[in-house]
């Protein structure tokens, strides 16, 4: 049996961390080497995430192992440049990050360290000789696995599109819109037509489809559920319906979690699962793309392990063949 690679995880006491330590501590083929926390230095991660109670005796720690194989940065946006600045991290251990500090091609390299954009169903070749990765956002990753096929075959231009997504999604920090009183039989629109996240979406797809003439409209909104992102994109669109279906079933054939249905998705298909499921419906010229997945797993912490089976050769299922909440 061949030797783990030694995982440090950067910031593991917030919810992408979290969902790292549980992916990990069950990967055939990684080991948690530490867990760094700066606030939660020496105490038993399972007081913080205490659902892991008797799942591990690990320790949060404030100093950085340099004999590791891959750190994952678990940091709040702004916060991944600014810890590669403060610190000498040797230039063997590659880095996946998951903030959005290195997710823009004007951002993507610091000194000798150029990051990968890490979508799977589209950078695979590259993520599996990258050193460096940018993991994209959620509503990011959701609205682009949606509109992928559409791009790679040039017929995008104004996108509209609505998302709904969990309270995780805001990260573990309260606020005045994520405690429960609030939060609870509640639903709120946020960031409209201007979220961080639309940059990212225009490159990506624009790498596709080799033009700038794609317009993103995005509409976020809050959901009164922990996890998730369901989003409903529109087009316009003049091919048949048909014609689109075997369009996103060959761009997605060989995708091991992306996933095209035939029948209307649900968000409790993927909660807890890294899949992302796509469904398509056609009125006239409007195209509708549904797409769904769970903010943590495929649009954070998920999709950076399997980026990171990539990177290291693994079979790209390991540690995430996982099941969905369904009840």
């Amino acid at each position: 049996m061949q030797n783990k690679i030694k995982v440090g995880i950067i910031g593991g006491a917030g919810y992408t961390g979290g969902e790292l330590i549980r992916l990990l501590l069950h990967h055939p083929f990684a080991t948690i080497h530490f867990v760094h926390s700066n606030s939660h230095a020496h105490q038993k991660i399972s007081a913080v995430h205490t659902d892991l109670e008797s799942d591990t005796n690990l320790q949060f720690t404030n100093a950085l192992k340099q004999d590791a194989d891959v750190y994952f940065l678990c940091v709040g946006h702004g916060a991944a440049r600014k810890f590669l600045e403060e610190h000498t991290i040797d230039a063997s251990i590659r880095i996946i990050d998951l903030s959005q500090d290195f997710r823009l091609q004007q951002h993507a390299s610091m000194g000798e360290r150029h990051f990968v954009y890490g979508l799977p169903e589209m950078n695979k070749k590259a993520i599996q000789s990258a050193r460096n990765i940018a993991n994209p956002g959620c509503f990011a990753s959701t609205i682009e696995l949606g509109l992928l096929p559409l791009a790679n075959a040039g017929i995008l231009g104004d996108v509209f599109t609505t998302g709904i997504t969990g309270s995780t999604g805001a990260g573990q920090s309260p606020s005045a819109t994520t405690h429960f009183s609030w939060r609870s039989n509640n639903i709120s629109a946020y960031k409209t037509l201007q979220h961080q996240h639309i940059h990212e979406i225009g490159q990506t797809l624009e790498q596709l489809q080799g033009n700038d003439g794609i317009a993103v409209h995005f509409i976020p909104w809050r959901g009164d559920f922990t996890r998730g992102i369901y989003v409903s994109s529109m087009i316009d669109c003049a091919f048949p319906l048909n014609e689109l279906k075997e369009m996103y079933q060959l761009y997605y054939c060989e995708a091991v979690f992306t996933h095209v249905s035939d029948t209307m998705i649900d968000l409790k298909q993927v909660v807890n699962t890294n899949k992302c499921l796509i469904h398509l419906e056609k009125q006239g010229n409007k195209l509708v793309v549904h797409s769904a997945l769970d903010n943590l797993l495929k649009g954070a912490s998920g999709q950076a392990v399997q980026n990171m089976n990539l990177m290291f050769g693994f079979p790209e299922t390991a540690g995430l063949q996982l099941k969905a909440t369904a009840f």
